[in-house]
């Protein structure tokens, strides 16, 4: 009897040393959901920079030479998910890699980690922001914040809690780029954070949990992580957002029991037999 593959999934991002952010938590959530995760580095970090002092070592110029590589080999993704890009270069490799490891059974899943509450990250530029509208059109899915949804959709950050016409309005307008499905992130309702769920041809969902303390690092590594590895096993899309904003909420819980800073994120490895 013929054994089905086991599902793979590429990730695209840095790796942090410390922080529990990018590949370091993408890498034990997928492989706790028993997918095969494969780390292509953007660069390689001692923590991450919301830490006062860091090591960096920006891995761009090896990302080809690593890519063809897992070409030579014949490698195939079920999965493909982006998340930080520290360049234009960057872009332009990731656009590269997709093309040539993308299949009829590859999902694709871009997160545009470009800021958050309105302002890009100091290290993002113009130019970037126009090179990640070029890689979310590879996109079958679509994580943005609602700064991020903003900013690829060149509008302004609003002043207010939007409606869910609003966010169906501008989930809309995120899919004339080419995704699909949409999740905006994060989004503030008094003391709950809700989700807005997205996809094409069906009646959008709002996903929300109670809010829990301060904002941590890496909690955006685990919600797309999570939401990718359950579509590559065949979930649909609202139940894997559903899933992940749940899980994100029963270990920022225990993190904020355990008084542990901010910057280190979250303690999820105390739930991964959890995740299914």
């Amino acid at each position: 009897m013929n054994v089905p593959r086991q599902k793979r999934i590429a990730v695209v991002n840095d790796i942090t040393g410390f922080g529990r952010c990018s590949v370091a938590a993408a890498w034990p959530i997928i492989s706790a959901m028993k997918i095969q995760c494969c780390p292509l580095p953007t660069a390689i970090l001692s923590a991450h920079t919301g830490f006062p002092k860091f090591f960096l070592d920006d891995y761009t110029a090896h990302m080809r030479k690593y890519m063809h590589n897992w070409e030579e080999l014949g490698i195939e993704f079920d999965g493909i998910c982006t998340g930080f890009l520290g360049s234009a270069e960057q872009v332009d490799i990731v656009i590269e890699f997709l093309e040539k490891f993308t299949s009829d059974h590859t999902t694709i899943i871009v997160d545009p980690v470009m800021g958050d509450y309105g302002k890009l990250y100091s290290s993002y530029t113009q130019e970037m922001c126009h090179e990640m509208k070029r890689l979310v059109n590879y996109a079958h899915v679509l994580t943005p914040n609602l700064t991020e949804a903003c900013q690829l959709l060149d509008i302004p950050y609003p002043n207010h809690a939007l409606t869910a016409r609003e966010l169906e309005h501008i989930a809309q307008g995120l899919c004339a780029y080419g995704p699909r499905r949409i999740v905006i992130s994060g989004l503030p309702d008094g003391n709950k954070l809700r989700n807005f769920v997205y996809e094409q041809g069906k009646p959008y969902r709002l996903i929300s949990v109670n809010k829990i303390g301060e904002d941590r690092s890496g909690t955006g590594d685990v919600f797309v992580s999570i939401v990718a590895a359950n579509l590559v096993k065949g979930i649909d899309f609202a139940t894997a957002v559903e899933k992940a904003a749940n899980f994100i909420s029963k270990t920022i819980a225990y993190t904020v029991k355990q008084n542990i800073p901010v910057q280190y994120g979250i303690c999820f490895e105390e739930y991964l037999t959890d995740l299914k």
